[in-house]
């Protein structure tokens, strides 16, 4: 009788021994895959110092109605921008919500399901455009930008979106373009989705991860704009982002666009090595051409 206690108690222990090991590696692995989560959906610190400037001809504001000159600061971006995705702006962001795991290590989870995104994933804010004379088209002439670490560069993961409405206070978009503002790479580059290619970015109509090709537009759809002799001379692939109305000498209608600055998920240079980094500075110069 004592030997099948004394058995019992051994069996016990065993179990219990077992047990806890099995908890303690269970512990380990929500906690590896946690840490894992907290990592790569980390936000990205940055205080963005956004301004816009024209060329001859072209004036901006901040407001539809007055302050129209060359060049304005625009609102000040004070926060942290978590990575979302998109095809297409008036569709809305979308973010990462719940991940799986495809292998044994950390760099093996991927994005399993999105969520929308919230406004103060990204930032946004609008600036108005008019003529001060006769219809001139308007183009990008540069989007310039400071990354605060060279060796760590958040542009390379950045997009800027620019959504523009018809000509006239509070109309509708008629047309939007986004911008690949830097062609460097993260040294740490890869993918967080498990559809993750070059130039695909998430499906906007959809709500489970599925990506879609998409062509960012990048400094070769800019203009060349001299601001010696305020000429502006087009790039064969210039991208002419609005036309903007004439008015005999005097103000042509305004133009309302947009301006969207976020950090492209889908993009393999959206990792987590950047989570610390901050850009400091963006500004968008428009010219127009005859």
């Amino acid at each position: 009788m004592d030997s099948k206690r004394k058995s019992r108690r051994q069996l016990n222990r065993k179990f219990f021994r077992t047990l806890i090991l099995f908890l303690i590696v269970l512990a380990a692995a929500g906690i590896a895959a946690f840490a894992w989560y907290v990592n790569n959906t980390r936000e990205f610190t940055t205080d963005v110092n956004m301004a816009a400037g024209t060329g001859e001809s072209v004036y901006i504001s901040k407001e539809y109605d007055r302050g129209y000159s060359s060049a304005v600061e625009m609102k000040t971006y004070i926060g942290k921008l978590t990575p979302v995705s998109t095809d297409r702006i008036t569709g809305g962001f979308q973010r990462a919500k719940d991940f799986e795991r495809r292998g044994n290590s950390k760099n093996d989870l991927y994005a399993k399901t999105f969520e929308p995104a919230k406004s103060s994933d990204y930032y946004s804010t609008s600036l108005y455009l008019r003529s001060n004379s006769d219809e001139a088209d308007v183009y990008v002439s540069d989007i310039g930008f400071t990354d605060a670490d060279s060796s760590r560069p958040v542009s390379t993961a950045v997009r800027v979106g620019l959504a523009v409405h018809q000509a006239g206070k509070d109309k509708l978009v008629s047309e939007e373009f986004i911008f690949e503002i830097s062609s460097g790479n993260n040294p740490m580059a890869m993918y967080n989705t498990a559809t993750g290619r070059d130039g695909y970015v998430i499906d906007s109509s959809r709500t489970d991860g599925a990506t879609v090709p998409f062509r960012q537009l990048t400094e070769s759809n800019y203009c060349i704009y001299s601001s010696e002799s305020g000429e502006t001379t087009l790039r064969p692939d210039s991208r002419k982002i609005v036309t903007l109305s004439g008015n005999d000498g005097k103000m042509g209608t305004p133009v309302q666009i947009d301006v969207y600055i976020w950090l492209e998920g889908c993009d393999s240079d959206c990792t987590s090595n950047l989570a610390d980094s901050r850009l400091e500075n963006i500004a968008i110069s428009f010219a127009c051409s005859r």
